[in-house]
């Protein structure tokens, strides 16, 4: 993605948000790990203690109804933008948090993909720098971005530490 004039001074970031399949991979394991629970609740109450206390394996399908909702408002919250001498990441429903990290200072880009992101087709680029606290992190990115990111970044990152 280019920028164009966001990288003047003044101009705001050409931000992009992450991908929706963030979003459904997020919920799927919400619905599937409180089902589980609700079950599990259910059954031991039901069994182990009363038929009426069964009624408590409400309270994971109430968790899962409010995290629902969580969910969607954290995944709209993440974006980034590819300036000229820096990469913003945001993010934070509450807590706002922005990070900035200029290209120069970048050591590594990872692009990682655990066995449920590949199963939903997605990656994620982390980045490091020799502070530790500026480390971050971009989830849920189509691994073909996730690629064309960290081999922008690494030559940026290349071209601006040559000039130090």
């Amino acid at each position: 993605m280019e920028t164009g004039s966001a990288g003047s001074v003044g101009a705001e970031p050409v931000w992009t948000g992450l991908p929706p399949g963030l979003l459904r991979m997020r919920r799927l394991l919400l619905v599937v790990w409180l089902g589980i629970a609700t079950i599990a609740l259910g059954v031991c109450l039901g069994l182990f203690v009363a038929p009426a206390w069964a009624l408590f394996a409400v309270l994971p399908v109430a968790a899962a109804v409010w995290g629902w909702g969580l969910l969607g408002r954290n995944w709209r919250s993440w974006r980034y933008a590819e300036r000229a001498d820096d990469l913003l990441i945001s993010r934070g429903v509450l807590w706002r948090e922005e990070t900035v990290v200029p290209y120069g200072r970048m050591q590594l880009v990872e692009v990682t993909s655990g066995p449920v992101e590949r199963y939903f087709g997605l990656a994620s680029v982390q980045l490091h720098t020799a502070a530790a606290a500026t480390d971050a992190t971009i989830p849920g990115l189509d691994p073909a971005e996730a690629e064309r990111l960290r081999d922008r970044l690494t030559e940026l990152g290349e071209a601006r530490s040559a000039g130090l």
